[in-house]
């Protein structure tokens, strides 16, 4: 495909789901703009991310560091880069930066290590904890039971606001199977959210990708990651 042609198949895939995302909204008695769509551009050259921009889609995400700095180098400056997938410390400082959302929190110590070079860098890192609702052992992130004690020992980090919550549902043909794992961390927020400083605004859910994201609306997600749906036969 040719630009134009990539950009018109992206046009159509981007029609056909907010058609979905609204649905899903209507259904549950939602705000569709309560609900933030972050495309995943992990499969995709930067050429190809470079042109959602343009069809109204400024939430990319990546799961790896590198190429988020690889790819927000030649993207425009107001794209709001989120890194979903794992984080080491020692690409912290490089990461910051361009990230607008770190989604995949999972240790006191990735934490400390944000918060140390948020305060260096004089800026608000925003952050989710990674949390592995459905107990799978090839998913990273903390157990359920740990979550809350987390949270209340990163909350006061300096330069550090923890948003919510993020999980990986496990992948199911009938995605109506994931909507327990949907439930629990919704659950979970709300358990957690009252005994936080409001500051934090404990509120997010990363949850739902192109898989099973519409039963991730109609339970509570507010960040939904989509890339097969977009990108799928789109490698260049």
């Amino acid at each position: 495909m040719n630009a134009d042609e990539v950009r018109e198949t992206l046009r159509e895939r981007l029609a056909s789901i907010e058609q979905r995302i609204v649905a899903a909204c209507q259904r549950s008695r939602r705000r569709r703009e309560d609900m933030t769509l972050v495309a995943v551009t992990k499969t995709v050259s930067a050429a190809v991310a470079a042109l959602l921009p343009s069809l109204g889609i400024r939430d990319l995400g990546e799961n790896r560091p590198q190429e988020l700095w690889s790819k927000s180098a030649e993207l425009p400056k107001d794209v709001r880069w989120h890194l979903i997938g794992h984080f080491q410390r020692n690409k912290v400082d490089r990461t910051l930066p361009l990230t607008h959302l770190i989604h995949a929190v999972d240790s006191v110590r990735l934490a400390e290590a944000i918060s140390k070079e948020a305060v260096k860098q004089q800026r608000i890192a925003e952050v989710l904890l990674e949390c592995n609702v459905s107990g799978e052992e090839s998913k990273q992130g903390l157990t359920p039971n740990a979550v809350a004690e987390v949270a209340h020992k990163i909350a006061g980090l300096p330069s550090l606001r923890v948003r919510g919550l993020m999980t990986m549902a496990p992948f199911h043909d009938d995605p109506e199977q994931c909507r327990p794992v949907f439930v629990a961390l919704r659950q979970l927020r709300d358990r957690i959210a009252p005994q936080l400083d409001s500051s934090h605004r404990f509120a997010e859910l990363s949850m739902g990708m192109t898989n099973d994201f519409e039963v991730a609306i109609e339970e509570g997600a507010t960040f939904i990651r989509v890339g097969t749906a977009l990108f799928e036969g789109l490698s260049s």
